[in-house]
Order: structure tokens, then sequence, then C-alpha cells
């Protein structure tokens, strides 16, 4: 077993050594541009494009014609809320979401508050779900679109969605999804699960960095997007810019790896999972879950020890790849929102860990953890008890 070992996986996954075969052709004899269409390169480039579309497409049920590729989920979920927005020409619009999504979401509709759009962001409970008839009760008359991510990415509670959904469809409200976390993991279906948009990307599913999708429903009336690039009238005009070639071969092969995986690696990581959890939980007092315990995605462990900071037991388990939560909030290091709102003081938010199970994690692997994280805590709180 080499170390560090890897338990970061909600952070980002390596690219499976199948899904780096697919991507090497287009990075040298296949070069071509997806938009010259002149020629046998370019509608190489094309080709390859389509397919990937549609097996992207595959993995959520949706139609090829209703994935737009991005440079990331995160320009997804900018495209989604701000697109839509902006399609109002300025009208007074409301907007809810909650609390606790990834902050490409809380960032994108701050930006949109500073120009007019009133949001209302509901309170999860103790566990992190979101309450379907608090988004009832929230829309108004001029309400257009409700955003609530699937599962989230720090505490891995996953969300009534298709309760949401079913609500947002009898109002006549848009529904859109962050499935970041989910996608890959978990089974989705756009069309039983009444989504109207839904952002996700490659690289939290064994794909390379670089490459996302929003899907986008077909319906009558359309739905209008404003794009947010310019330039070129790519991806429908939705969103201009040369197409990443390989990255999207990458992305449609990793959406059908997982297609072909997602049944027995949930049975699979969720037992490592319980591992986890059971043996911190059982031989380390003072400790405990964030998040459902059960309506939890299969690879995520979110753990508070008490008494012991975070950032110090990560230095003490140098052998371990873990984190205190969300990669993208690295950046701008403080105390997460996440767990803030779902109720734990400062002082447990400061003592939480993420653990990331993926593809390549093995019991061994666990045990190890496991070890190590008992002997670090025993250790540190060694000082207060």
């Amino acid at each position: 077993m080499k170390t560090p070992v890897y338990l970061d996986y909600n952070s980002t996954t390596p690219v499976d050594p199948e899904i780096l075969e697919a991507m090497i052709p287009y990075f040298t004899g296949k070069f071509g541009n997806a938009a010259s269409k002149s020629h046998k390169f370019g509608m190489e480039a094309e080709a390859a494009v389509e397919f990937a579309r549609k097996q992207v497409a595959d993995l959520i049920n949706a139609n090829s014609n209703e994935i737009i590729f991005t440079g990331s989920a995160t320009e997804s979920i900018n495209l989604a809320l701000k697109g839509i927005a902006e399609s109002y020409n300025g009208k007074k619009i409301h907007i809810i979401s909650d609390e606790i999504e990834h902050k490409a979401v809380l960032d994108s509709l701050e930006y949109l508050e500073g120009f007019g759009v009133e949001v209302t962001y509901l309170k999860p409970d103790r566990f992190g779900f979101i309450n379907p008839v608090d988004v009832k009760n929230a829309i108004k008359d001029n309400t257009v679109m409700v955003s609530v991510m699937t599962a989230n990415n720090e505490i891995g509670t996953i969300q009534p969605i298709s309760e949401i959904s079913e609500i947002c469809s009898e109002r006549n409200v848009l529904f859109h999804t962050d499935a970041t976390q989910a996608a890959g993991k978990i089974p989705l279906n756009v069309v039983l699960q009444g989504f109207d948009m839904m952002s996700f990307c490659a690289h939290k599913m064994y794909g390379p960095k670089g490459t996302g999708a929003l899907y986008v429903k077909n319906k009558n009336p359309k739905i209008k997007i404003i794009e947010q690039i310019s330039g070129g009238g790519h991806e429908k005009g939705l969103r201009s810019g040369t197409l990443n070639v390989p990255a999207i071969v990458g992305f449609g092969k990793a959406c059908e790896v997982c297609s072909r995986k997602m049944f027995e690696e949930y049975k699979e990581q969720t037992v490592l999972r319980d591992r986890i959890i059971n043996n911190l939980l059982r031989k380390i007092e003072y400790t405990s879950l964030n998040g459902d315990e059960i309506k939890r995605l299969p690879n995520n462990v979110n753990i508070v020890f008490e008494k012991t900071d975070s950032i110090t037991l990560m230095s003490e388990v140098k052998e371990l790849a873990i984190s205190t939560g969300s990669a993208c909030s690295s950046a701008s290091p403080g105390l997460s929102h996440v767990l803030s709102a779902i109720g734990r003081t400062d002082e447990e938010s400061r003592c939480s860990v993420r653990i990331g199970i993926g593809r390549y994690t093995t019991g061994e692997e666990i045990d190890f953890a496991i070890d190590k994280l008992i002997g670090a805590v025993n250790k540190i709180r060694s000082k207060f008890f």
C-alpha cells in the first residue's frame, strides 16, 4: 500500500486509464477543431464531440441536443442562473435556493442580487435536508426558478429533489439542480425526476478537469437562456469558445464507464463508508457525523472530532489525503457555511473533517486510515483529557 492514501474523492478524482486511453488520440492525430467542418480533421472532431454528447446524455436519460458543453460545473451553474435571470430584461424576478449550496451557486446569486433580483435562501434542518414544503411556501407570483443541489459536497446529504421539482412543475417554476457530486455516483433520470436544468462535470467521475455540462430540457415554450461567454455562437449560441475535444471525449467516456460500474461501486463504497463511520463513532468518544446517516452519498464521510482541531489533525496524519471541506472554498479559508447552516457551532466546524472514498479505495486503505485517525485524535486530545 502506497502513502499518502488518497481520501479526497469529493474534491477530485484521478483520470481512469480507460478514459485516458479514449482521450489520447484527440491530442495528436485527431487534433481538429470541431467547428472546422470543411475538412476531415474538423469533421472527425465534431463526430467525436457528438458521440460524447450522447454518452453524457445517456447517463442522465436526456437527449443529446439537451446537453451544452462548458468548461466546468461552475460555468454551467453561472450559465443557468445568470442566463435565466438576464433573459427577463431587468424585470423584478424572484429565485429560491438554500444556505448550503456550493459557492458557485451562492456567489452567482449574490451577483444577481446586485442587479435587483430577489433571492430567498431556505434553511436546512440539522441533517442538511431542504424541506419541499418550505420550497412550496416560498414561491411567489414572480418566482422564476428554484435551484437546489442534488447532494451536498461537504456533508453528502442527498436532497428530496424529485419532490422539489414536482412542486416547481405544478407552479410553472423552472427547477435547476447542481448535480456535480451526485452524477456518476447515484442514478439520475432527468425525465422521471423532472429537472429543467442540471449542472455537472467530468473530474468528479474519473474524467479530466476543465470540462462540464449543462442539461437544458427541451420544452415548449423553450427555456430562454442568455449566453455568458460571447464570441462565435458555439453550443447553440449558449457558450462560445473552441471546444476542448479531448476533454469532452473523456467526459463522454467517463459517463459511459460510470453507467456501467455505478451499481457495483455504490455497493462497495457504501460498505467502506459505513466501516469508517461505525469504527470512528464507536471507538472515539465525543465524535459525531455531519449529514444524514442513510440518505447520503456512498463515498462521503464528514465527522466532528470534538476538542480536535482539524488542521492539527491533518498535520498528524500526513499519510492520509483528507480535507476540511469544499476544495473550492480553500482560496478563502474560514468556517464552513454548510456546517454553520445545519447548526454546528464554530468549535464543531473547526473540528470537522471530510473523507472521500473512490473507485480505487481499498479495504486495506480504509483500515489504515481508521487506525491513523484514532491514534492522532487520542494524541491531540491527551492535552485536554
